[in-house]
């Protein structure tokens, strides 16, 4: 038993009559969309670097539309069920060559046609909760690194109000500035290590300030022996 003839798939259909290319040409091309959803096939003939992919491209984009005015079959929902490439006229031209002589040229043409139909409700369903799982996690992902983003600015602003300013201040600025939000504990551990270094700083300032004094100290010890020692060089003379 012979199979359906190609006038007699089922699908909304576009054609396109003597297109300037060879059948064996767009049937290349035409392999690696068949059985795709509309949306994966036109990915896919807009980045083929085949030139008849635009023009298949365009067939397609007509099949979507002529499903969609006369089938008000939404254009998501279709997929290529079939796609095939007859050949068209040839158009017999002649090349001058050597001693009066002449070589044919063959100009071969096609016809080009598109056929899409609608999912089963099995793979629509598989669809919908595929893309509805991608969502859920692009949104999900979204939120998390806007809440990781807002702590990270919450340091930052911290780390400036404490007077923190190295080695804080320039990995603050470079992952808030950013956004990325995945290094929070590399920002803490920058924060402790700043506010570790300004205590360090400060406990040296004092010890700084401690000796000083010490050495204050010691000077006013000094004058006031060398006084006593005149007072008393002063009064043995009076003597």
């Amino acid at each position: 038993m012979t199979g359906l003839k190609t006038n007699e798939r089922p699908g909304t259909r576009a054609v396109l009559k003597h297109s300037g290319v060879s059948a064996y040409k767009a049937r290349e091309v035409l392999d690696l969309i068949r059985g795709k959803d509309c949306q994966r096939a036109s990915e896919i003939l807009e980045y083929c670097d085949r030139e008849v992919a635009g023009v298949i491209g365009k067939v397609l984009h007509s099949a979507q539309s002529n499903a969609f005015h006369n089938e008000g079959i939404d254009p998501e929902e279709l997929f290529v069920s079939a796609c095939y490439a007859d050949e068209g006229t040839t158009l017999k031209r002649w090349k001058p060559r050597a001693r009066g002589r002449a070589t044919r040229i063959r100009k071969r043409t096609c016809h080009i046609t598109v056929i899409v139909s609608r999912m089963g409700e099995e793979e629509l369903a598989r669809r919908r909760a595929r893309i509805a799982a991608e969502a859920a996690d692009r949104r999900a992902r979204r939120v998390a690194g806007a809440r990781r983003q807002g702590r990270a600015a919450a340091k930052a602003r911290a780390a400036d109000e404490a007077g923190v300013s190295e080695p804080v201040d320039e990995e603050v600025l470079e992952i808030v500035a950013a956004g990325d939000t995945g290094e929070s504990d590399e920002l803490d551990a920058a924060v402790e290590q700043a506010l570790a270094a300004d205590e360090d700083a400060a406990e040296g300032d004092e010890a700084e300030g401690d000796e000083a004094e010490g050495d204050e100290d010691a000077a006013d010890e000094d004058e006031q022996v060398e006084g006593d020692e005149e007072a008393a060089t002063d009064q043995e003379k009076g003597d």
